[in-house]
């Protein structure tokens, strides 16, 4: 996927009749649903389309989204398994001291030597814990996301500084 794009929805499957999909929510502001209009579906064959959210709903933890002019099961069951994107550019403005996952990928982690510990490769959450997957060399460490750890975080220059604790890292 492209990444001028934020994923907020995976379409999983159709429901109903009418052409409305189950969709998985991936993103922390659902309430963004009802300011959009058009979206950028995106298949499994990374084909992407414009559509325009004709409705939508939320219902166990999921959205269900209505697409104009998809008004059957038929039209719908293709879009099974798509992401639903907005541009990067509309995403929602955060807090200070708060940062997407994007923004954290691939930011070099060094320790308060200056010394590389290595990339980020990703970021795992664990209920209200957000932990870093750092890839060194050797190993990957998994440095929690927290003020008392990670006491910089230059996006701009892509790199973050922690003061792990002693023992953190010998895992």
């Amino acid at each position: 996927m492209e990444s001028d794009l934020i994923t907020i929805a995976k379409i999983l499957r159709p429901r109903g009749l009418r052409g409305e999909l189950v969709s998985e929510l991936l993103t922390d502001f659902p309430d963004r649903f009802g300011e959009l209009e058009d979206v950028f579906v995106i298949n499994e064959n990374e084909k992407r389309s414009v559509m325009t959210i004709e409705d939508h709903w939320f219902q166990k933890n999921r959205v269900i989204l209505k697409f104009k002019g998809i008004d059957s099961i038929e039209a719908a069951d293709p879009l099974r398994n798509s992401m639903v994107c907005i541009p990067e550019s509309e995403a929602v403005e955060l807090e200070d001291e708060a940062y997407f996952d994007w923004d954290l990928e691939r930011c070099r982690v060094e320790n308060l030597e200056g010394e590389l510990l290595g990339e980020v490769s990703g970021v795992y959450r664990a209920g209200e814990n957000i932990n870093l997957v750092v890839k060194g060399t050797d190993k990957e460490y998994l440095i929690p996301f927290v003020t008392a750890i990670t006491v910089d975080v230059d996006i701009e220059n892509k790199l973050i500084r922690v003061d792990p604790p002693d023992g953190l890292l010998d895992f």
